[in-house]
């Protein structure tokens, strides 16, 4: 199997929801997006599969979270924003206010047109 043939083990898991050729489905640009940003973190090493995969299930099974799984990538990008900083890798303060901004910006696009930071009326 070629390099380019391998499965990353984060593609094998539990909830991720799948097409029915048993690939990954993503309900938002943003949400390939994040995915695709921990595997690359992961691969250089940045955090252990374990420590990944406890990450995330503590965030599945946090009491509130949708039953059906359609928080599923919320969930995700909290339990990746969470180990990052756990980490030392980000600082959760400019996290937040980094996500405050985009929620800004998403609310100052007109609708059909790109989301983008420069949109946030506060930048």
């Amino acid at each position: 199997m070629s390099a380019c043939e391998t499965v990353s083990p984060l593609a094998q898991s539990p909830g991720l929801p799948k097409s029915t050729d048993g690939e990954p489905v993503f309900p938002e640009p943003w949400a390939a997006d994040a995915f695709a940003m921990t595997v690359h973190l992961h691969e250089r090493g940045l955090f252990a599969w374990g420590e990944w995969a406890a990450q995330l299930s503590a965030e599945l099974h946090k009491p509130g979270r949708a039953a059906d799984g359609s928080d599923y990538f919320d969930c995700w990008v909290a339990a990746l924003s969470d180990l990052l900083v756990a980490k030392g890798i980000a600082d959760g303060n400019a996290i937040l206010a980094l996500q405050q901004s985009w929620q800004r910006a998403a609310e100052a696009t007109p609708h059909g047109k790109p989301i983008a930071l420069d949109n946030d009326p506060q930048r």
